[in-house]
């Protein structure tokens, strides 16, 4: 079983740039295709970036498409979402998410992924 735990969060202007990273212990990521998600206040959770386990595929919904992008560095055993052009409808708590099944696509919604960190709150001011 794989823990989770995310970090880099914090208030930035719209426009600006931040990024996340999510560490994870117990067991390597490697083995694992891996998501970021957002919740934001009222809203239900959002896929926001996915990664396939060695990289090669990647999916983004439109709303991020072009600003965001997700990484993963397995020898680091460490997941990152870098997030441009920042807008305050991506004010939300953000989480990474570890999914455990073979699939020949990057799951999109959440109940696809089976371990999941605490959140790292994201604020984006005007």
């Amino acid at each position: 079983q794989v823990q989770l735990v995310e970090s880099g969060g914090g208030l930035v202007e719209a426009g600006g740039s931040l990024r996340l990273s999510c560490t994870a212990s117990g067991r390597s990521i490697s083995y694992y295709a891996m998501g970021w998600f957002r919740q934001a206040p009222g809203k239900e959770r959002e896929f926001v970036a996915g990664i396939n386990m060695n990289g090669g595929s990647t999916s983004y919904p439109d709303s991020v498409k072009g600003r965001f992008a997700i990484s993963r560095d397995n020898a680091k055993n460490t997941l990152y979402l870098q997030m441009n052009s920042l807008k305050l409808e991506d004010t939300a708590v953000y989480y990474c998410a570890a999914d455990r099944s073979f699939r020949s696509y990057v799951a999109t919604t959440a109940y696809m992924y089976d371990y999941w960190g605490q959140g790292t709150q994201v604020t984006v001011s005007s």
